[in-house]
């Protein structure tokens, strides 16, 4: 499904918890699935949300790649026409580190931050490590499982097939919406009435935030502000 520029844009003006609470109207069936719910650190706090097209890829740095130098090369070559060509842009990187203790080494510093960014992509989502912090990519957004200083071995195991990052489930071409506080896969059939339906929550929760701000705000003046807030409806 192709979206208007415009969708993303009002997607990317919303932080994730906001879209996470328009998918719980739009899309209610996926209320406790499609979004991290593991601890992530994240470099750059205060970034601006990232939105784009999962690129998916699987890592391990805890053994060494056991293909030749001259397959490896080859291997990643292949990745990087995947990320540049395999889907519309901008792309949002999702790569699970399947090693028992992942995050052992660092797919992501100031190299790979640059080639990626140089190729569409705005960020990363990975259960991995990420290093070089001072180092990356300007603009480009890491949520990592940890921060680690070594490469260790790592290599790509595959990529292009579905994931799971700190307990989201992504498959390749999936939208993703992700800031500070984690990411969070947002189904592309609802993606235009995202910014609309957030915007109606909004106005809900106004209601009861400004009540709460009055002074002799008690429990009778709860009652009233909920009431008052079931009945907006656009």
């Amino acid at each position: 499904m192709d979206l208007d520029r415009a969708v993303l844009d009002d997607l990317r003006s919303l932080d994730t918890p906001t879209v996470c609470n328009a998918l719980e109207i739009l899309a209610p069936e996926r209320r406790a699935a499609g979004f991290t719910h593991q601890p992530l650190v994240c470099a750059r706090p205060t970034l601006p949300p990232m939105v784009g097209f999962a690129r998916t890829a699987a890592i391990r740095a805890r053994a060494k790649d056991e293909r030749s130098g001259r397959d490896a090369a080859a291997a990643r070559l292949s990745y990087f026409e995947y990320v540049a060509k395999g889907g519309p842009l901008p792309s949002i990187m999702a790569i699970q580190d399947l090693d028992d203790e992942p995050g052992f080494g660092a797919w992501w510093g100031e190299v790979n931050t640059n080639v990626h960014r140089g190729l569409g992509c705005g960020g990363c989502v990975t259960n991995g490590s990420i290093r070089d912090l001072d180092d990356l990519a300007e603009g480009f957004q890491l949520l990592a499982g940890r921060v680690g200083p070594s490469h260790a071995y790592v290599h790509l195991v595959e990529f292009g097939k579905p994931v799971s990052i700190a307990g989201m489930d992504v498959v390749s071409g999936d939208l993703l919406h992700a800031d500070q506080h984690g990411a969070v896969v947002v189904p592309l059939e609802v993606a235009a009435r995202v910014k609309e339906t957030a915007e109606l929550q909004a106005r809900r929760e106004s209601v009861v935030i400004e009540a709460s701000q009055k002074e002799g705000f008690d429990l009778e003046s709860l009652r009233a502000a909920f009431r008052d807030m079931a009945e907006i409806h656009s």
